[in-house]
């Protein structure tokens, strides 16, 4: 990153990872992929960094063209932080990180809940178009704070942040719940029926989607 250390190494990777392969530094463009956040939300996605390491890891890659702060317009006026024409290419890096290390077995220490944003990008890494076959539609996924738009179409899916009018169903339960649902094997009527979930809409599409992906 620029002011810190370097590789001084002039191979294309290298000069990568001087940019954004200090600690915490990809993930923080992790949580900055489906749309800009306060420094508030982003600590809350990345519960084990200090306030002090993502101050500085922000301005590391704000100084390397990563990520640009902005001020929001009224009512809001809070400042926000997201990620730049340059610190958006690394999403398809990001998504190739995450289907080679779906394959590695978590660590004894690692935590046992996604935040929103990575659910959200696990969903994209585990989609599997062959399971979805001709499924067809949008779904609202409304997960305590977080609200995201997952739409599936020609065998592709497509996620952003935010509300939609016109979903084919909706779920609204937390992050952990949503979870199990998709990978831990958890059955959909038995959230709804313990009030973990709550379900509107086509019931029988949603329970299709939340099938395609490796679990």
């Amino acid at each position: 990153m620029a002011g810190s250390r370097s590789y001084g190494d002039l191979c294309g990777i290298a000069r990568a990872l001087d940019a954004v392969g200090e600690r915490w530094a990809l993930l923080m463009v992790r949580e900055l992929v489906f749309g800009p956040k306060r420094f508030v939300d982003l600590h809350r996605g990345l519960s084990g960094v200090s306030h002090n390491v993502l101050s500085q890891r922000l301005r590391e890659l704000e100084d390397s063209g990563v990520v640009a702060r902005r001020v929001l317009g009224p009512p809001a006026g809070a400042r926000v932080y997201e990620l730049t024409p340059r610190g958006q290419e690394l999403e398809p890096v990001l998504l190739a990180l995450g289907r080679w290390g779906s394959t590695i077995t978590p660590a004894s220490t690692s935590a046992t809940e996604l935040s929103p944003d990575a659910l959200a990008f696990a969903l994209k890494t585990t989609f599997v178009p062959a399971v979805a076959g001709d499924l067809c539609g949008r779904y609202r996924l409304r997960l305590a704070q977080d609200v995201f738009s997952a739409e599936v179409a020609e065998g592709r899916l497509h996620i952003v942040r935010g509300e939609v009018s016109d979903a084919a169903a909706t779920i609204t339960c937390d992050v952990r719940v949503l979870q199990d649902l998709v990978f831990g094997g958890r059955d959909l009527d038995a959230a709804v029926h313990a009030a973990d979930a709550a379900v509107t809409g086509d019931a029988s599409s949603l329970r299709r989607f939340l099938r395609c992906f490796a679990s």
